[in-house]
């Protein structure tokens, strides 16, 4: 494929499981009839997300229920997916020396299948209550290109969105339940810290690696969290060239992947002209 059109989608999804399925056809479709060949949904997209950043272990129904990366609802997206490549996130049921665990996880696949699957590796405050962190970073090849998945907090981290971008990854799909800032709280979102905070990673990410980025994040509240929106598009120079800003929408944009990032790199190549010998990592 040379041109892909992809979609960021802000959305709010709630513990209601049986409710999002409902709720994403109407989703699918649309981003169909705009002629979407990569559909970016929110972290937490079936069965929502954690209801306290601080202590979301301290209420019954603190934590949302885990399914399994093959069960019925993971299928549910795919039999809606047809030929578009779709990225959503999940709460993974897991089993680690016969302990049950959750992750907190992407999953990319299309009508076909399952492509990848990312689980977040770096949990802030008290998501480590709720998930056990993932391990690694692995770009994987999509009928739209090679992808890399990284869940909210994982962009903070330079490293991540590097270690993607190294394994081939041409588009970073970032899925998020980004919220306004908890210690530090604002009357408006847009002089929230957070706020602030996650476009300037999402533009960092993408400009640093000479990738376009696809951003989405959940809407509304859910128990103590307000949620941004602020799902974009930016592209391999660190420009947001589609944003739905704080409300739910569906930002879209139409790129060339392999020869914008071609053009990027042209005469600056980040990746290439990199010199690990001079870096001191710890």
């Amino acid at each position: 494929m040379t041109t892909v059109r992809m979609a960021a989608v802000a959305a709010h999804f709630g513990r209601d499981v049986q409710r999002t399925l409902t709720k994403l056809p109407g989703i699918v479709e649309q981003a169909r009839e705009r002629g979407v060949d990569l559909l970016v949904l929110p972290d937490a997209t079936i069965g929502g997300y954690l209801l306290d950043l601080h202590r979301p272990a301290a209420t019954e129904d603190g934590i949302p229920g885990a399914i399994d990366l093959d069960g019925a609802e993971v299928r549910a997206v795919q039999e809606m997916a047809g030929d578009m490549t779709i990225c959503f996130g999940i709460s993974e049921r897991g089993d680690v020396g016969g302990e049950p665990v959750r992750y907190n996880t992407a999953v990319c696949l299309t009508g076909d299948g399952v492509l990848g699957t990312h689980r977040k590796v770096h949990l802030p405050l008290g998501e480590s209550e709720a998930y056990r962190p993932g391990d690694e970073f692995r770009a994987f090849d999509t009928p739209v290109g090679r992808v890399g998945m990284l869940i909210d907090f994982d962009k903070t981290f330079p490293e991540a969105a590097r270690t993607l971008a190294l394994d081939g990854a041409e588009v970073l799909a970032c899925l998020s339940a980004w919220p306004a800032s908890v210690t530090d709280r604002s009357d408006r979102i847009r002089s929230d810290r957070q706020a602030h905070l996650f476009d300037l990673y999402d533009c960092a990410r993408a400009a640093e690696n000479q990738v376009v980025l696809v951003s989405s994040n959940q809407t509304g509240v859910l128990g103590d969290l307000r949620f941004l929106g602020q799902a974009k598009i930016v592209d391999p120079g660190g420009e947001i060239v589609a944003k739905t800003w704080a409300k739910g929408g569906m930002a879209v944009a139409e790129f060339d992947v392999a020869a914008t990032i071609a053009r990027a790199r042209r005469s600056l190549d980040h990746v290439r002209q990199r010199s690990p010998s001079a870096y001191r990592l710890g």
